[in-house]
């Protein structure tokens, strides 16, 4: 038998692969989530915009609300052990009202008493500045301190119909205040009374059947991580005021008190608002004190700045919602940037509840 010549078999031309064949997992992983993240972003922001537009009636009074509920209920819990629910909700939020009007007189009394002097030693604040700025590195002569007080005057005269305007803005938005805050006292009473019978109602009403179990599990994981936040604030908060208050009080500046009270209320601006307050008390010790105190109060600025950053805020916030400070940071920057100082508050609160759903609601790794 003969051999049969061997055929050779011509393989197909190899076509060049497509574009998407030939991008690397690493890219082809990023842009697969980069249109999600850019999704997310503008699910965000639209609602930050919408929740903007309800800032009286949905945002301030229902987020309030939620504070006095999440800082009540334990409190509440524990007396409705002794009394009937309804007179536990009273005893609650009346003794709160009680505490927080006790500590606003505490300060006006403060105020009323320091009053007699605050203007003397404010009188020669400003001259001790004065002074200050004529010496070096200013340099500053009187003729130019008072041509520069001139024109502050000339300002206030001409632009007095501006001012007037924006003093009486402000009027309205102390009325819208007072509203709102009437709103978040009838809310609060009724979560506090009746907040389980709520998210029930509303979780039958409103879910259907086969997601009522995950639904529960995200509303309960998102209270806990609200209750966690607003409780582990306060007591960043509280910490805050308690130090400036002692080194207040410790270096002799005026308004001491109410110093420390609006550096309490500023810490609930993570990270941005307790330098700003400590800012003020800058300028008082400045004008009360004189340099020297005023440079004292702004190291003090570092410190509790240092403090808040590295010590309450991973200690405190890290177990209550276990978001990393620079989340923290963006997050606040970001609801400031968006709703103003309404969303420099609540945009903590708010991721750390998206991120508790999350946790919550994702498979767990196999």
């Amino acid at each position: 038998m003969g051999s049969r010549p061997a055929h050779s078999v011509r393989l197909p031309p190899r076509r060049p692969a497509p574009a998407a064949d030939r991008t690397g997992p690493f890219l082809r992983s990023a842009a697969a989530h980069a249109w999600r993240l850019i999704l997310v972003g503008i699910v965000v922001y639209g609602l930050f915009v919408v929740l903007g537009r309800f800032e009286t009636i949905a945002v301030a009074p229902l987020f309030l609300a939620l504070v006095i509920t999440s800082v009540l209920r334990p409190a509440t819990d524990q007396l409705a052990r002794l009394v009937p629910r309804p007179l536990a909700v009273a005893l609650a939020l009346v003794g709160s009202i009680v505490v927080l009007l006790g500590l606003l007189a505490l300060v006006g009394d403060a105020v009323a008493n320091e009053s007699s002097t605050l203007a003397d030693e404010f009188r020669n604040g400003v001259h001790r500045i004065e002074v200050w700025l004529q010496h070096p590195p200013f340099r500053l002569s009187r003729r130019k301190l008072s041509d520069l007080q001139d024109q502050v005057v000339h300002y206030v005269s001409a632009h007095r119909a501006g001012l007037l305007s924006s003093a009486v803005s402000g009027l309205g938005r102390a009325v819208e205040f007072v509203t709102g805050g009437a709103l978040a006292l009838f809310a609060s009473v009724f979560f506090l009374h009746s907040g389980e019978r709520l998210w029930t109602w509303s979780r039958d009403e409103v879910v259907p059947g086969r997601a009522r179990p995950g639904w529960d599990r995200a509303g309960r994981a998102a209270w806990r991580a609200f209750a966690g936040y607003t409780r582990g604030i306060i007591i960043v908060a509280a910490t805050n005021a308690v130090i400036v208050g002692i080194a207040l009080l410790a270096l002799e500046v005026p308004l001491a008190l109410p110093l420390a009270l609006l550096e309490f209320f500023a810490a609930f601006v993570p990270l941005v608002g307790s330098p700003v307050a400590l800012g003020v008390a800058t300028v008082v010790a400045l004008a009360g004190r004189g340099p020297a105190i005023a440079l004292v109060v702004l190291a003090l600025i570092v410190i509790v700045g240092q403090l808040e950053g590295h010590v309450l805020h991973p200690l405190v916030m890290g177990w209550a919602v276990r978001l990393h400070p620079l989340v923290v940071a963006v997050s606040v920057l970001a609801g400031g940037t968006v709703a103003g100082v309404i969303g420099a508050v609540v945009a903590v609160p708010f991721v750390s509840v998206v991120w508790a759903v999350f946790r919550t609601l994702r498979p767990a790794p196999t």
